[in-house]
């Protein structure tokens, strides 16, 4: 079986060498487990072997085909770039490595597809599966690694349906569902580090239902690598509540598993766990009908991939994170970007505030990520503040408060369309009027409840907030009054109180001694039960064996019965085949070479000795057609050879007569040539002898000065080196001197410096030592401080309601006493929502101002009226300070964003219509 392996190797026959190893598996795998281990390692082995051999083999035809290792480029290379966008050793890994990849590939699924849903076969099967994700990370196949991820989940959705089979996988043991889950956390870690992240999400929805089968939790580490690759999906998905679900969950479990860890890798974690809470967008999705119940079922299934009960929010986040005492670990500027983000209030300088420390993650690789969500959140934060004191702001008031650097500046426009998003969620109730370019915080009496604004610093109640406690605040009132006034009711609660005490405690023994009797009933049954499932169990498991025994007896006879049947059948129609084989070819034979014509009829009615027969008459008969015409042929060949003869012999004399002239012409000619030319050489050679004669004497001198002058030169040069060489050697001992003594200086220089540094670590140490107890005391110093800063702000802020108090008890007073009933003003509904005074009402107004000497009320702030009671129960609000225009400068206009302003906004479109065509003219 060996040899048949390699053969197919070699030959790269994967479909043979396939079922080759299906029917040893069939003839083995009750007999001889160990022989298919070792056949199916052979196999792998010798395709990895195959592999690497032609990958080398790659490499070297590359490097031959340099010739010259300083050309960039080759004229066949450019000619070939021109007309195909593959290099070199993309051709030649094509021509010589992709075969063998995709033959190992194949091996692998092979190999698979053997062993899957085997419980002897379980072990190589998940060693097979590893090897096959170390062969898509080597050479990165995305491809492969999808469909060998499918194949391996399409094998373990087929383990409860191929249960009933002998030697079948149970995942109720252990041991198998600990192998699968090693293998799905490799699958994992293949995933991520191919960046297939809708594989790595599956591959955790894996791992989750083997962790529901599994009965005990798979090993810390484990975990941990399970909730980092489950961040890394969440952040890819731009998911960021249960990417910071997953942060938490990854330190929970670092921080009580390892000890060990370092304080700098804790304050990583702590950091990354604090900033990933932070970045959840304050405002949530809200969307309605179907869309609800999916987001709802997407949440809840991802929130069991993290272990949770029910779906995180990001106010549960921050408070476990706080519960953990996290914010004494992390960076000192995420410690502030949190106080600023969730505890302090200053909507005038919240952006100033965190863009320093904005800058410095945006430096920081790992954490510029959260650079872009946390602007969305300051920005909500933001908005939130501001509707809190102001009613209505300056849209480039808004735009000054929240100036960022480069690239996250906002303009008007970005402003504007985070607002509506924040409307049509329900989170902001912001509106925007384009004419005065400015922003209302419009107040709903009766809206409910919104978590997010509660969540963050809140300066006072919002009207809402008091409404909605109204009728809790009556009741406890009222309450108190009644227990004031009569004492009796009180005390009758208390009697009833005390009764049922009473009655509780004589009923307690009884209902105590029929729990008692109760358990003891149902642990008896318990037991019986339990006796009774048992003997069952023990009967089944019995008729289970003697029948699979029965069963296995049975396939023995059958499979040796077939396979009897089997080698006969083959056996024939070997024969047959062989038979069949040799008539085809004689006929065939006979068909080209004699020209016989057989249909298919007669090769099925005539045997071989037929076909014999038929062949030896026809070669007897093309012989005697062939003896025939080779008689007749060296006839006719003999008259035309006689004829031509006779034609020739008168003609030949003619031939050698003008031979003979023609060569003779052709010598002469060559022997003038000859002679001219050894004429007209001998004559120039003459004349060059006597131009070159009258400067012999002067070569001669020339030469002798030259070879003089050569041996001083070559005797100066002599003399030179003689001198250098010396001169070298004495460098050179003197530069050994020198290193010797530099070497001894340097070694009692490392000594001196290595006793400085002792002295400077031990120095170091003590003050190390001092200023961590400086800063315990300044931090409690500041501890102490800020409490005292904390009370005391409690205080101005309790008096500040005293004081709204009496201010109110002043303004109800003159109400309550002389005040007429009020007749609100007939309103219109207006555009936008809510309702405001139609045209004809304000010009009544207007007039009657005038009359009056007086100057008509303002509108109310919300755009809606409200009786006085009402507007007395509101807290005090102040406008935002508005900066009037200078007199010496003109005010600049700013064009709406959206239509014309109200008033001096440059006119309809036929005014516009109307100037373009005057220009024209002109």
């Amino acid at each position: 079986m060996l040899k048949f392996v390699e053969l197919c190797v070699s030959l790269r026959k994967g479909k043979i060498a396939k079922e080759g190893l299906h029917q040893y598996k069939n003839i083995s795998q009750n007999t001889s487990i160990a022989t298919i281990e070792l056949v199916i390692r052979k196999f792998i082995q010798l395709s990895e072997e195959k592999v690497q051999e032609a990958q080398a083999k790659a490499d070297q035809i590359t490097l031959d085909g340099l010739d010259d290792l300083e050309a960039t480029e080759t004229p066949e290379s450019i000619l070939l770039s021109t007309v195909s966008g593959e290099q070199n050793k993309d051709r030649t890994d094509r021509a010589v490595v992709t075969p063998w990849l995709k033959f190992l590939w194949e091996a692998y699924r092979t190999v698979l597809d053997i062993l899957r849903n085997n419980a002897r076969l379980e072990a190589l099967y998940q060693t097979t599966a590893h090897q096959a994700f170390q062969f898509c990370l080597k050479y990165t196949r995305k491809t492969e690694f999808r469909r060998l991820c499918d194949l391996l989940r399409n094998h373990l959705q087929n383990i409860a349906k191929y249960a009933h089979q002998p030697h079948s996988i149970n995942l109720n043991e252990p041991e198998s569902l600990q192998r699968h889950l090693d293998t799905r956390f490799q699958q994992l870690n293949g995933a991520a580090e191919l960046e297939l992240w809708q594989e790595a999400f599956r591959s955790v929805e894996d791992i989750h239902n083997l962790m529901t089968m599994s009965k005990k939790m798979p090993k810390p580490f484990m975990m941990a690598n399970y909730y980092e690759k489950l961040t890394k999906i969440f952040m890819v998905s731009d998911n960021y509540l249960f990417h910071a679900a997953a942060w938490n969950k990854y330190y929970t479990l670092v921080k009580t598993q390892n000890k060990s860890v370092t304080d700098e890798e804790q304050t990583r974690m702590a950091s990354l766990a604090l900033l990933s809470a932070l970045a959840i967008p304050v405002i949530s999705s809200k969307d309605s009908g179907y869309e609800v119940d999916e987001s709802k079922n997407k949440s809840n299934r991802l929130a069991a991939l993290l272990g949770l009960s029910r779906s995180p929010n990001r106010a549960g986040l921050l408070k476990e994170a706080l519960s953990k005492n996290i914010l004494k670990h992390v960076r000192p500027e995420l410690r502030e970007l949190y106080n600023i983000l969730e505890v302090q209030f200053h909507p005038l300088s919240i952006c100033k505030k965190i863009e320093p420390i904005m800058t410095r993650l945006a430096q920081d690789p790992e954490l510029v990520k959260y650079v872009k969500p946390l602007h969305q959140v300051i920005l909500t934060r933001l908005f939130q503040q501001l509707s809190q004191v102001y009613t209505t702001v300056k849209l480039d008031f808004v735009i000054e408060l929240a100036s960022f650097a480069a690239p996250f500046n906002y303009d008007s426009a970005t402003i504007e369309k985070f607002i509506m998003k924040g409307c049509k969620k329900g989170e902001l109730s912001i509106r925007i009027d384009h004419a005065t370019q400015s922003l209302t915080f419009e107040t709903d009496l009766f809206a409910t409840e919104n978590k997010t604004v509660t969540d963050g610093p809140v300066l006072q109640s919002l009207p809402s907030d008091l409404m909605r406690s109204q009728l809790t605040r009556l009741a406890t009132c009222l309450n108190t009054t009644v227990t004031m006034i009569s004492p009796e009711i009180v005390e009758a609660k208390k009697e009833a109180k005390k009764a049922a005490f009473m009655k509780a405690l004589v009923g307690m023994k009884e209902e105590h001694k029929a729990a008692l009797e109760r358990k003891a009933i149902i642990e008896r049954k318990k037991e019986l039960i339990e006796t009774m499932l048992a003997r069952k169990e023990k009967e089944e498991a019995r008729e289970k064996a003697l029948r699979l025994q029965a069963e296995q007896e049975a396939l023995k006879v059958r499979l040796a019965e077939e396979r009897r049947k089997r080698e006969e059948d083959r056996i024939r129609a070997e024969q047959d085949a062989i038979r069949k084989t040799e008539s085809l070819k004689l006929a065939e034979s006979l068909k080209n070479k004699a020209g016989v014509e057989l249909n298919d009829e007669d090769l099925e009615n005539l045997d071989k000795d037929k076909l014999v027969a038929i062949q030896i008459k026809q070669l007897e008969k093309e012989k005697s057609e062939m003896a025939t015409r080779t008689k007749a042929i060296g006839k006719r060949l003999d008259h035309v050879e006689r004829a031509m003869r006779l034609e020739e012999r008168p003609l030949l004399a003619k031939d050698y007569e003008r031979q003979q002239k023609a060569d003779l012409v052709y010598h002469e000619a060559g022997i003038k040539a000859h002679r001219e030319a050894a004429a007209a050489k001998h004559a120039a050679e003459l004349l060059l002898k006597k131009r070159m004669a009258k400067i012999l004497d002067d070569y001669k001198k020339v030469r002798s000065d030259m070879e003089e002058k050569r041996e001083e030169e070559f005797a100066q040069k002599r003399e030179a080196a003689r001198a250098k060489i010396e001169e070298e050697k004495a460098r050179r001992v003197q530069l050994y001197r020198e290193r010797k003594a530099e070497n001894e200086a340097r070694v009692a220089r490392e000594e001196k410096e290595r006793i400085e540094r002792e002295a400077e670590a031990a120095r170091r140490a003590v003050e190390e030592e001092k200023r961590k107890a400086e800063r315990e005391a300044q931090a409690a110093k500041e501890k102490d401080e800020y409490e005292a800063q904390r009370a005391k702000l409690d205080a101005m802020a309790a008096k500040q309601r005293e004081r709204e108090a009496e201010i109110e008890a002043r303004l109800a007073g003159p109400r309550t006493g002389s005040a007429a009933p009020v007749t609100p003003p007939r309103l219109v509904p207006s555009s936008t929502g809510g309702e405001k005074p139609s045209w004809r009402e304000r010009e009544a107004a207007k007039k009657a101002a005038g009359e009056s000497g007086s100057a008509p009320a303002p509108p109310a702030p919300t755009g809606a009226y409200r009786p006085p009671a009402a507007r007395s129960s509101e807290p005090l609000r102040r406008e935002a300070p508005r900066e009037a225009p200078r007199q010496e400068e003109p005010v600049p206009t700013r064009r709406p964003l959206f239509g014309n302003a109200a008033a001096g906004g440059g006119g309809g479109w036929r005014d516009r219509e109307a100037a373009k065509k005057a220009a024209e003219q002109k």
